[in-house]
């Protein structure tokens, strides 16, 4: 397995860098897509782990110093040894540039964004135990591109991001998982790490 996604990280890279890249007038319009991983560092509960997971995003540009990044991501954490949390993000985020340059080899920038998250919490113990909450959510933070070519980019990301919703958590007592909801609205943050890697397709306009 491990042999095979080498093989692919390696495939898709040669072609990053055998083919040219076709910019019509300026970057405006240029369409990426890509996958990335993601590391979550949660602060609303002591026995919460990080959460790890993956993603996908695609990127449309709208100018040489703007962009903006719609993405996907899948992240699991464990709360203690009793229960397991599933975050689904989906969202938007935009991109500015304070560089001029667009093929540089350093690219950095700041974003800021909205997305929508689902969260589950199940019962190790009892599959059927179990919590979620639909909520909303914004994202700032910074990042840079690491220019492999034209077409081929790395970027490392790390950003904060406050949900708007339920508040919700879990607890163990007697062996048994009692996951509770506050209702009303709060407020609840994390930071959120990302590596990716994203293929220009082409300049749509």
């Amino acid at each position: 397995m491990r042999k095979n996604i080498i093989l692919i990280f390696a495939f898709v890279s040669s072609i990053g860098f055998a083919q040219e890249l076709d910019v019509k007038n300026d970057y405006g319009g240029m369409f990426s897509l890509g996958a990335r991983t993601t590391l979550s560092t949660f602060n609303g509960h002591h026995e919460e782990s990080n959460g790890f997971g993956v993603g996908g995003q695609f990127r449309l540009q709208f100018a040489d110093r703007v962009n903006s990044d719609w993405f996907f991501d899948y992240i699991i954490s464990e709360i203690g040894d009793y229960a397991n949390r599933t975050d689904y993000h989906i969202g938007w985020s935009v991109l500015y540039y304070p560089t001029a340059n667009p093929n540089s080899s350093l690219r950095p920038y700041i974003l800021a964004g909205h997305c929508f998250d689902y969260t589950q919490m199940v019962s190790k113990r009892n599959s059927i135990n179990r919590l979620e909450r639909w909520s909303s959510a914004v994202q700032g933070g910074a990042g840079v591109h690491f220019n492999l070519s034209e077409r081929l980019d790395l970027s490392l990301v790390g950003q904060y991001m406050v949900h708007l919703g339920n508040e919700i958590h879990a607890h163990e007592h007697n062996g048994v998982v009692h996951f509770e909801d506050s209702g009303g609205a709060s407020l609840e943050g994390h930071m959120l790490f990302h590596i990716g890697i994203n293929y220009k397709i082409g300049d749509l306009w």
